[in-house]
């Protein structure tokens, strides 16, 4: 936990509390219903909260007015996560974030029941789960967060008409050429899409090739 509280600053006491349960209940729940590898379980904080938190530390280097809202109270950014399996990244960012309103998604029913009683016993009254398809969902949101969930090329079409600020994307593996052919298929102008590597912040092999992809704007696939 402490690592987390040492990247950000600030946190607020029912923050650090909220951090510090998720050990806990992770643990418990993942006993019942696989959605963190068990050999993996026990770097919770290391690789999965912080590899969430990834995307906030780049809105805080790429884009700080919208990193200032999202930790504001008052702050009014709405943001879906596609394919957020038990909880990731959208619950760190929640928790991170007061100033979002998160919406997080999945298509498999046993996973979000995960996300929605880590986020219901963790107390985050900025965030709701729903069990469905992405495509499905109504509305339009600021940003659209995932972690890996496929490759590139599939992803994008899933996000069609669902944002109007970006993506924020954390995939490893190769992807530059992943993003290559997604940019020609989709034709996407290379001057609208970032990528910033995850370990020029966390210095672990783990992270080695991970990224945080950028698509700004409202997309013009």
């Amino acid at each position: 936990m402490n690592i987390v509280s040492g990247a950000f600053g600030g946190l607020t006491d029912r923050q650090t509390e909220q951090f510090c349960r998720l050990e806990e209940l992770y643990s418990d729940w993942n006993s019942k219903i696989n959605v963190i590898s068990r050999k993996d379980i026990g770097e919770l904080y290391g690789h999965h909260v912080l590899h969430s938190l990834a995307i906030a530390e780049y809105m805080k280097i790429a884009m700080p007015a919208v990193y200032e809202e999202l930790r504001c109270p008052s702050g009014n950014v709405s943001l879906l996560d596609i394919g957020t399996g038990g909880g990731f990244p959208g619950i760190p960012l929640a928790i991170l974030f007061p100033g979002g309103k998160f919406t997080l998604c999945d298509s498999i029913g046993k996973k979000i029941k995960v996300a929605s009683a880590v986020a219901e016993a963790v107390g985050l009254d900025n965030a709701e789960t729903v069990n469905a398809r992405a495509e499905s969902l109504p509305g339009k949101f600021d940003f659209i967060v995932s972690r890996a969930v496929t490759s590139i090329e599939n992803f994008l079409p899933w996000t069609k008409g669902k944002y109007s600020r970006g993506i924020l994307y954390l995939k490893g593996g190769d992807v530059a050429e992943e993003l290559g052919t997604a940019m020609q298929k989709y034709h996407i102008k290379p001057g609208t899409v970032h990528t910033w590597k995850v370990d020029s912040w966390l210095k672990d092999e783990y992270f080695a090739g991970k990224m945080v992809i950028f698509f700004e704007g409202k997309g013009s696939f």
